[in-house]
């Protein structure tokens, strides 16, 4: 299976070279591993050290690998804490959206923030083909975000 951003969906994990560089007498390359599993996760990041202990084998050690974790999915620290998802659902659904409810592949800021203690799922933002070349946002789309989160406020002040 490529286990590649373009070909999986939904909970499917995925390994993502995000850059590549190399001389005549050196290389590196860089990848993020995603996966909504931490067990996954985890066997991910074993395969990678799988990898440069068999070229290292084969070929005598000319690889290094440096891994850190970036962040953890967020499911594990938001789901204990479901209601703040009811909330977002109520607060789109005032503002007149149809709430689509779906696993990220991704959220930085609401990961970080939920393993860091305040339970933090994601809402939109309005934004199109993020991170990308062509990622932009229409005003509209930002004006509906806004009420969203004046909703938010308003039922948690409830």
């Amino acid at each position: 299976m490529a286990q590649r951003p373009e070909s999986t969906t939904a909970y499917e994990g995925f390994f993502h070279l995000t850059g590549f560089n190399g001389t005549v007498e050196e290389a590196s390359m860089s990848y993020i591993i995603r996966d909504h599993d931490r067990a996954l996760f985890e066997q991910k990041k074993a395969l990678m050290e799988s990898a440069v202990a068999y070229i290292n084998k084969k070929y005598g050690d000319i690889v290094t690998l440096e891994m850190r974790d970036q962040y953890y999915n967020m499911r594990e620290m938001v789901e204990p804490h479901f209601h703040i998802v009811e909330k977002a659902v109520k607060a789109m659904e005032m503002a007149g959206i149809v709430p689509k409810v779906q696993p990220i592949r991704g959220g930085t800021d609401g990961a970080r923030l939920s393993f860091m203690g305040l339970p933090c799922p994601n809402i939109f933002a309005g934004g199109h083909n993020f991170h990308g070349k062509l990622e932009f946002v229409p005003v509209e789309s930002m004006e509906k975000a806004t009420e969203v989160i004046k909703n938010l406020v308003a039922l948690y002040a409830e």
